[in-house]
């Protein structure tokens, strides 16, 4: 894998649309948010002008959109005037010739298996291992960033598990976590086990080695992996509870009120990045980045994940300036 690149949210969209309008075999994008407005529109017309020119457009966003746009516990939010907006986008792509799928269909609750993956594949070329939904709101409100890597092999893969969880979506079932080595790079998959993350398993682990943690994340940090954090020195930057909205303030009130950690953040915008960086005894960094927010709730919910685990001085620099620009 060459040197993944960290995108701010503006860099990965503007990169993003260059790449699809110079796809010529490939696109293969997957994202918890689907929307189509005025921040969006041009990421969307370049789907629909790759699919025009005949090049293979697949894409995988869950229901969780409609909830976002029309209201999770209203019973007609298919209906609402941004639900039926993108529906018709939808179609309109469909009819282009663009592989759609609508993932958590069947889901029992609006947070039950979620796919919180965010992946575009761009022929060999992959947008990965950040936050950023496509989303207007997202995409201008929230502190994020996406990666750039350049690897077929690495394309390869994720395709395979892109096809893999829109299959066991289809078919209601859970499609196993995964693991796969790119030399100093590993890339991890959460598939939808309830109760089971390879992800958060593996930062558990890394916690438990490290002598200095730094945490950033939309959530505060909950269950085994906040215990552990709580006994080693480490820095927390997550939402104050007065960023957020109803539901995710709740989610980050009871975070702070069972672990009684306290965040670091400060300032005014609604903070979406998320990643650690361990150092062990012996001065090393260790990364893990992606979509994952480090908390126990959606281990036990279910939700479908993608992380990068890295010990690349270079991907470790890029997230300790993200970080001091962004963050700190």
């Amino acid at each position: 894998m060459s040197s993944p690149k960290l995108l701010i949210t503006p860099d990965y969209i503007r990169a993003a649309i260059t790449a699809i309008e110079k796809a010529e075999h490939r696109v293969i994008f997957m994202s918890l948010m689907f929307t189509d407005d005025d921040v969006t529109d041009d990421f969307v017309d370049a789907l629909e002008a790759a699919a025009s020119r005949g090049v293979s457009v697949q894409i995988a966003a869950d229901t969780f959109t409609y909830g976002e746009l029309g209201g999770h516990f209203v019973p007609f939010k298919f209906f609402k005037e941004k639900s039926r907006a993108t529906t018709k986008v939808v179609r309109e792509l469909t009819k282009k010739g663009v592989t759609f799928n609508w993932l958590g269909r069947f889901s029992t609750t609006p947070v039950t298996g979620r796919t919180h993956i965010k992946c575009l594949i761009v022929d060999d070329i992959v947008f990965s291992f950040g936050g950023v939904n496509l989303y207007g709101k997202d995409i201008t409100g929230n502190v994020d960033y996406m990666f750039r890597c350049a690897d077929d092999r690495l394309a390869d893969d994720l395709t395979h598990e892109f096809n893999q969880i829109t299959k066991a979506d289809r078919s209601h079932f859970a499609y196993r976590s995964h693991k796969f080595s790119y030399g100093p790079h590993t890339v991890l998959t959460d598939g939808g086990f309830q109760g089971d993350s390879i992800i958060y398993r593996r930062a558990v682990e890394l916690a438990k080695e490290a002598s200095d943690i730094l945490l950033v994340s939309q959530y505060c940090p909950t269950g085994k992996l906040s215990r552990i954090i709580k006994t080693k020195p480490s820095r927390l930057y997550f939402n104050p509870p007065h960023l957020a909205g109803p539901l995710n303030k709740m989610v980050i009130s009871v975070g702070m009120f069972f672990s009684n950690h306290k965040t670091l953040y400060v300032r005014n915008r609604y903070l979406h990045a998320k990643f650690m960086i361990f150092t062990m005894p012996d001065g090393r960094k260790i990364a893990l980045t992606g979509s994952h927010n480090f908390v126990y709730g959606g281990v036990l919910l279910g939700t479908r994940e993608i992380a990068l685990e890295t010990a690349d001085p270079k991907i470790i620099r890029q997230l300790e300036a993200f970080f001091r620009e962004h963050v700190a």
